[in-house]
């Protein structure tokens, strides 16, 4: 199998974290540069994700794009927001990785 679809779909991961962390700066969609940005950065993460899903089982595709998602915006919340950071929170972080290289080889 092509490692594209991988590649594709980290992508999007990708793209899902910024979508995420932009709804913080669109104050409810009034901001217009962080509105486009995240709505730009939303629609091009469903595209890649749709195309890596062609080829990678949906329910691979989505877990493993959430779990990018979700990983980084509660990465980036704690650096950029300053959202609480402890021992406990560091280590489902941990696990959440660690479930998302289960399903890339699974």
């Amino acid at each position: 199998m092509s490692h594209a679809p991988w590649f594709l779909l980290v992508i999007a991961g990708l793209l899902e974290v910024c979508w995420a962390i932009g709804l913080k700066y669109t104050d409810g969609f009034t901001k217009l540069l962080p509105s486009v940005f995240t709505i730009v950065t939303l629609a091009a993460s469903m595209y890649l994700l749709a195309r890596a899903a062609q080829v990678i089982p949906i329910g691979t595709a989505y877990g493993i794009w959430v779990g990018i998602g979700a990983l980084g915006a509660a990465i980036l919340g704690m650096i950029l927001f300053k959202e609480p950071v402890s021992m406990a929170r560091l280590v489902f972080l941990v696990l959440l990785v660690v479930s998302l290289v289960g399903l890339k080889f699974s």
